[in-house]
């Protein structure tokens, strides 16, 4: 299935690996936010999410980052890309 299904038929959980700042500063709506520097202390917290994840940040780049962290830990996830790519597609009909 391709990303932007999962994104529109809310199939996964929206995790922005942004700061909190710039998390506050606007979001795709429904996601959460857990910065990239703080993945390793929070997969517990993570494993209890609803699969996939779907990463996204500012441009893509720290989400791939998370992307290879969490694949790493046998995590299923996608690398959004930029938040403002992933509100397009959640919004888009």
């Amino acid at each position: 299935m391709i990303l932007e299904n999962i994104i529109k038929e809310n199939q996964g959980t929206i995790v922005d690996v942004r700061t909190f700042a710039e998390f506050a500063g606007g979001h795709v709506a429904g996601s959460i936010n857990i910065a990239l520097n703080e993945l390793p202390q929070k997969i517990e917290e993570i494993k209890k999410l609803k699969m996939p994840l779907i990463l996204c940040c500012a441009s893509g780049n720290r989400s791939g980052q998370a992307q290879h962290f969490l694949s790493q830990h046998a995590f299923e996830c996608y690398n959004g890309g930029s938040w403002m790519d992933v509100n397009y597609y959640q919004t888009k009909n």
